[in-house]
């Protein structure tokens, strides 16, 4: 039967070419099966062996030091605290008024030793640590890292040193309560400022971490991507702001007398720090340097500078000149935004967060802003606040990876994220500023010491010498 001898060519005249006896008999063949069986095993075996070597070795792979991402992070804890030491001091000293201006820088400076302690000592591992049992755990972390217990030189978080990751950590609790100073500047008692602030990270922003970043938060378990601090940074503090300048009054004068920036070169120069410290902010959270980074480093620029020209646009349109302080501002707004969606956006995604942190920002700052009549001195919930949520929400629209679950699934991860941090950081903020009310006797400076200002009536000097 010659054709199914060429179906079969273990039988026939081609039986010869592979090696295999036509004419044997029926034990011969069951002892050959059985001898191709234990073949089969035998490769199997081997195979699943080298899978478990090939594993176990990726596993300690994982677990080893990079030198190029250790030296990557180590650049971008730098760049983050060139965010806050000088750049946000600068943007927001220079748009204050001249007798005020070392106040702010003193807040900054200040808060970034009054959170590096309460990091190490505290903060690190209540924010990072899994914490207890039950849905306790899913808010906030344990204790078995105070005082940064079982961090050494040579313990490694992933590819880079565990000190290195605390030490990149650290910078951003540096810079979130920082960021919250602009709301009450010129009119809080240097006391007050730091009662509050302190009281506010350890009941705000180490909760939030936990909840986002820790990998056994509430945040995790709704699959909410926030890459670089859209609700941990951005929205925690600007609700902060808002909340605490509502509390504490408008200035003397507001509305009726001129508060013009002192400086805008310190403002567009704090601006420009910020532009380039962010690039540490958001590729920095990758913790590699892969091409995650490098894609979260590319939208960032782009999402920053559609929201300068957004700004600007606008600017240009309602008022008939575009301005430095606008173009500073827009920048902020674009960098806010693309923060919690550096890691996950498109280039058009980017654009368009972009575009719409420099509108919806600039419409908070100004219009909303003097039609509900509140005081943010320098604007940090209409740029930090909304520009944060603003960049949450479309996090979840613009997607180089759409999810399983699907973007609008997505999209309602991101709103409830945005909603438990704007109600948390709110309650939170309330019983801070209480608190640092009734220990610093109102919270408030007189009306003698904002009419002098706060840089010598709270700090004994002036930015510009004693004739200012």
């Amino acid at each position: 039967n010659t054709k199914k001898a060429v179906n079969n060519p273990q039988s026939g005249p081609w039986a010869e070419s592979w090696h295999i006896p036509c004419f044997i008999s029926g034990s011969t063949i069951r002892e050959y099966g059985q001898m191709t069986t234990n073949l089969k095993k035998l490769i199997f075996g081997a195979l699943a062996f080298l899978a478990l070597i090939g594993t176990a070795v990726a596993e300690e792979e994982e677990a080893t030091l990079n030198s190029g991402d250790t030296a990557w992070m180590i650049v971008a804890a730098v760049l983050v605290l060139l965010m806050t030491l000088p750049g946000l001091a600068l943007f927001y000293g220079g748009l204050v008024r001249s007798k005020n201006v070392l106040s702010i820088l003193m807040q900054c400076f200040v808060i970034a030793a009054v959170m590096s302690i309460l990091w190490v000592v505290f903060g690190y591992s209540l924010a990072s640590t899994e914490g207890g049992e039950g849905f306790m755990g899913k808010l906030i972390g344990g204790s078995e890292k105070m005082m940064l217990k079982g961090v050494e030189a040579d313990t490694v978080s992933g590819s880079i040193p565990e000190s290195v990751f605390v030490v990149f950590q650290m910078t951003f609790i540096i810079i979130t309560p920082a960021l919250i100073v602009g709301a009450f500047a010129e009119r809080m008692k240097f006391s007050a400022v730091l009662i509050f602030t302190t009281l506010w990270a350890i009941g705000s922003y180490l909760p939030i971490w936990h909840m986002a970043w820790s990998g056994v938060g509430l945040f995790s378990d709704w699959d909410v991507i926030d890459f670089a601090g859209g609700t941990v940074v951005h929205i925690n503090a600007g609700v902060a702001a808002l909340v605490a300048c509502i509390m504490l009054g408008k200035r003397k004068g507001y509305s009726t007398t001129s508060m013009a920036p002192h400086n805008v070169a310190y403002t567009v120069i704090g601006a420009s720090l910020l532009w380039v410290g962010w690039f540490g902010f958001n590729a920095g959270s990758e913790l590699a340097a892969d091409g995650v980074a490098g894609y979260a480093m590319l939208v960032t620029q782009i999402a920053t500078a559609a929201a300068v020209l957004a700004w600007l646009a606008i600017e240009w349109i309602i008022s008939g000149k575009p301005t430095a302080v606008g173009a500073a501002t827009g920048a902020v707004a674009g960098l806010v935004a693309i923060t919690p969606a550096s890691g996950s956006t498109t280039v058009c995604g980017a654009l368009v967060i972009g575009l719409a942190a420099g509108l919806v920002c600039y419409i908070f700052a100004t219009s909303i802003k003097r039609a509900l009549g509140y005081d943010d001195s320098l604007d940090v919930f209409g740029v930090h606040g909304i520009g944060g949520i603003v960049g949450a929400i479309l996090t979840g629209v613009f997607l180089r990876e759409v999810p399983e679950h699907g973007i609008g699934v997505q999209v309602g991860a991101q709103l409830k994220s945005v909603l438990l941090t704007i109600v948390w950081s709110g309650v939170v903020s309330v019983i801070a500023f209480l608190i640092a009310k009734a220990l610093t006797g109102g919270g408030r400076v007189s009306e003698d010491e904002e009419d002098s200002g706060l840089d010598v009536t709270y700090h004994g000097e002036g930015a510009y010498g004693s004739d200012r």
